[in-house]
């Protein structure tokens, strides 16, 4: 197993005494939270009017200067905070013991490790997330990569159940926030593979359909809303085709909206294949293919706190590959590679990084232009003598 992020050392190992300053200094994985934001993640029971309160009167002193509670903390400072409010001692989360078997099942998902994400190949028919009569489910088998006083890995996306593919773990909050704001600001491209029910006119297009919750589902189901609905695109690419009757496409969500992959492609008539909820008893076909979804997250492009950029691929599952197969597909015809030619936007840390970059190369170019202008003084004299212009001051001897 890869090696974790050293634990915060924000944490005291005792309840700070009343009346007592207490000094934390800001770990990597709490680099650029917001003041407040830190408050609530390491010291909860001190309340935001507090912390504004304390920050209005100088008692928050951070690196021996006043702060704000919207100001962003960096790595290495010292973070000064007034008597009062003091930490509770509790005892550490109880976590769910797993079996051998749960533990081996959470293992054999994991496709690669770093030090800020572990990345998943879920398989069909495992939910995400618990919920009304889930009982087994992804999240529930993260205390299988806990070690000792490590933070529980957390979820930063979702796919739905029956979806199959590439899911990222968080080791860390502070990476769990960094994802997040890349999977919201649409800078992780995600590349699925689908089986369809015959085969799209253009073999290269957009789906560009509002979605929004059927009436009389309980948001159990997503339908197309023209009107009211939230934006939503895809982008897809038609693979390989057997005959009219199936088609293998790559997809590429440029919104993130529930369902909706399998929403657009029964929209233009050509259904998942295996999903009977949006595409009825048309999504299924005769004979031995496999009655299961046929939708699966193949790729993750996905910069990573830190630096670096994390690339994972899943492998098919079981009935996908069986059913590629079958209908002859040629798995080297497609390498997953995202469809969009712009990088997709940039999250808020990465254009700080880059005006960062900017300011300093800005910096470097004018020390050059100061240093060029104390050479050529000399240079600008003497040809000024050479025109002969007078020596000395204005009105003195020649």
């Amino acid at each position: 197993m890869a090696d974790n992020n050293p634990t915060p050392d924000q944490t005291p190992t005792r309840a700070p005494e009343r009346g007592e300053v207490r000094q934390y200094t800001v770990g990597a994985d709490d680099d650029d939270i917001r003041l407040d934001r830190w408050f609530k993640r390491h010291l909860p029971q001190v309340g935001f009017a507090t912390v504004a309160r304390w920050a209005r009167t100088g008692q928050i002193r951070v690196d021996g200067a006043r702060a704000k509670p919207d100001d962003r903390l960096k790595t290495g400072q010292t973070l000064r905070i007034p008597p009062g409010n003091p930490a509770k001692t509790k005892a550490p989360p109880r976590r769910r013991e797993l079996t051998a078997d749960e533990r081996a099942q959470a293992h054999a998902m994991v496709i690669k490790e770093t030090k800020t994400a572990i990345a998943l190949n879920k398989p069909p028919g495992l939910a995400t997330q618990g919920g009304s009569k889930t009982y087994s489910h992804v999240d529930g088998l993260l205390d299988a990569f806990v070690e000792g006083d490590e933070p529980r890995p957390r979820l930063v996306h979702r796919l739905d159940k029956d979806t199959s593919g590439v899911l990222l773990i968080a080791r860390t909050p502070g990476s769990a926030a960094a994802f997040s704001k890349r999977f919201s600001g649409r800078s992780a491209k995600k590349v699925y593979w689908a089986l369809v029910v015959g085969v799209p006119e253009q073999h290269v297009g957009e789906i560009d359909a509002p979605l929004a919750k059927q009436p009389g589902t309980g948001g159990e189901k997503m339908h197309v809303d023209m009107e009211g609905g939230q934006p939503a695109k895809t982008r897809y690419r038609v693979v390989e085709r057997a005959g009219n009757k199936a088609a293998w496409l790559e997809l590429e969500p440029l919104t993130g909206r529930t369902h909706q992959l399998r929403v657009h492609l029964a929209a233009i008539g050509h259904p998942i294949l295996g999903d009977g909820k949006y595409g009825g008893q048309d999504a299924f076909l005769t004979g031995s293919v496999s009655r299961k979804m046929h939708l699966h997250a193949r790729r993750l492009i996905i910069s990573q706190p830190g630096g670096g950029q994390l690339d994972v691929t899943a492998d098919l599952p079981e009935h996908f590959a069986s059913t590629m197969e079958h209908m002859g597909f040629d798995l080297s015809l497609s390498d997953a590679e995202p469809l969009r030619d712009d990088p997709g936007p940039k999250s808020k840390a990465e254009k700080k990084q880059d005006a960062k970059q900017h300011a300093k190369q800005y910096r470097k170019a004018r020390r050059g232009e100061r240093r060029s202008r104390t050479v050529s003084k000399p240079a600008a004299k003497k040809k000024a003598r050479a025109k002969g212009k007078p020596k000395g001051k204005p009105g003195g001897k020649r």
